[in-house]
């Protein structure tokens, strides 16, 4: 089970994540994504962006919104993300900070288990793939 990142107060579930440039074939491992059901949208850190040589669209960046009501634009980039042996692909926006989030257009394809008290997250048993 991977341990929730202590580094951060209150400490968060972080999944490590890989990512592919489908345009030519680079990888990236072990990029670092907050799991955050209240975020619509996945969040891939710049960093890995610029490792993947992976273009952003011109000309389509999207407003984003945050919990305090603070607005700024992302732009987007089309990748290939592998998360729990799954590959989800389509266009993921882009954030500066070092950390991406994995939000309800990925999470809601996966069942997790919390554990809070144990610092602890996992991939929920019982619920077959698909399903």
């Amino acid at each position: 089970m991977p341990a929730y990142d202590t580094s951060i107060n209150p400490p968060a579930p972080v999944a490590n994540v890989t990512l592919r440039n489908p345009a030519n074939g680079a990888i990236v491992a072990d990029v670092p994504m907050l799991l955050d059901s209240g975020a619509d949208v996945t969040l891939i850190p710049e960093l890995a962006i610029s490792e993947l040589a992976a273009g952003v669209e011109v000309g389509q960046d999207y407003e984003l919104e945050g919990f305090d009501g603070t607005r700024s634009l992302a732009a987007a980039a089309q990748l290939h993300m592998v998360f729990l042996a799954r590959t989800f692909k389509g266009r993921f926006l882009v954030t500066p900070q070092a950390q991406g989030v994995l939000g309800r257009n990925v999470l809601n394809h996966v069942s997790l288990l919390l554990d809070g008290p144990r610092l602890t997250w996992s991939e929920s048993p019982g619920h077959p793939r698909g399903a």
